[in-house]
């Protein structure tokens, strides 16, 4: 057995300068980290989030150069399966908390800086795009629920209600 590691060992000692070495590894494993790491950002910002719980975000650059956050939703009608759901917003504020727990270890190996980073800030986007998104999702459901349920009232409330939509929307 030592043999073996010996003459691995002499083969690599000879190896040309442009072998791999161990200063050259996490360079390219960061760069190869930070491409994965992209991919995963898009996929659950413009797959995962769009199957599992009909949400999606995008932030537009307007004209001016100011920045709006755009925010599509499932229609109503259609149930989010809570399974689906649940696993995905899980999994969504779990890999935050991992890669905070992992930057912590960062602090000793700051080759690692770089994939760390990149993976806390594209989490953190996708936290903050869906929770925001969700949260326009709510306000627009309830909004057209109340006006729905106004519409279909038959009391006075319900007809006053209708006729202010009615002039604000015409």
């Amino acid at each position: 057995m030592a043999s073996i590691e010996t003459s691995t060992s002499s083969l690599l000692s000879g190896a040309a300068p442009f072998a791999i070495s161990e200063t050259l590894e996490p360079d390219v494993e960061a760069g190869q980290g930070t491409k994965i790491k992209t991919f995963d950002f898009w996929t659950v910002k413009n797959v995962s989030g769009r199957l599992l719980v009909g949400l999606r975000w995008w932030n537009d650059i307007q004209p001016d150069g100011t920045n709006v956050w755009m925010f599509e939703s499932r229609d109503p009608s259609r149930p989010v399966n809570p399974t689906d759901s649940r696993i995905f917003w899980i999994s969504l504020y779990l890999t935050v908390v991992i890669w905070l727990f992992l930057a912590f270890f960062v602090l000793f190996k700051p080759s690692w800086l770089l994939i760390v980073a990149v993976a806390i800030t594209l989490n953190l986007a996708n936290v903050i795009g869906y929770t925001q998104c969700d949260k326009d999702a709510k306000r627009k459901w309830a909004t057209g629920f109340a006006a729905r349920a106004a519409a279909s009232n038959p009391s006075i409330a319900g007809r006053l209600f209708s006729a202010g939509l009615g002039r604000f929307f015409s």
